[in-house]
């Protein structure tokens, strides 16, 4: 899994690769609330373009990053589904 970031104005899009589960779901959450404290964006873009599998860890993180956002009056975009990982989301 890896985990690339751009920022542009008060945008933090970060862009997810590989597999999300429990093993990597930890580290992938610790580096995205550490660049929201960082940068503390208005907007907050979670790309899921090169995600491969995603289970309800996933999901787990998305929510848990969408809270921490509302912390910071952050909004927060999920893009590029692939519709596997759509599939998760939608049932959860």
């Amino acid at each position: 899994m890896q985990v690339l970031f751009k920022t542009e104005k008060d945008m933090l899009t970060v862009f997810l690769s590989g597999d999300i589960d429990h093993h990597t779901s930890k580290n992938i959450r610790e580096s995205i609330d550490a660049e929201l404290q960082r940068i503390m964006p208005s907007v907050l873009k979670l790309d899921f373009r090169d995600v491969h599998f995603m289970d309800s860890s996933g999901v787990g993180l998305v929510m848990g990053r969408y809270k921490t956002a509302l912390v910071y009056g952050c909004k927060v975009y999920v893009v590029h589904m692939p519709d596997t990982v759509e599939k998760i989301m939608r049932m959860s």
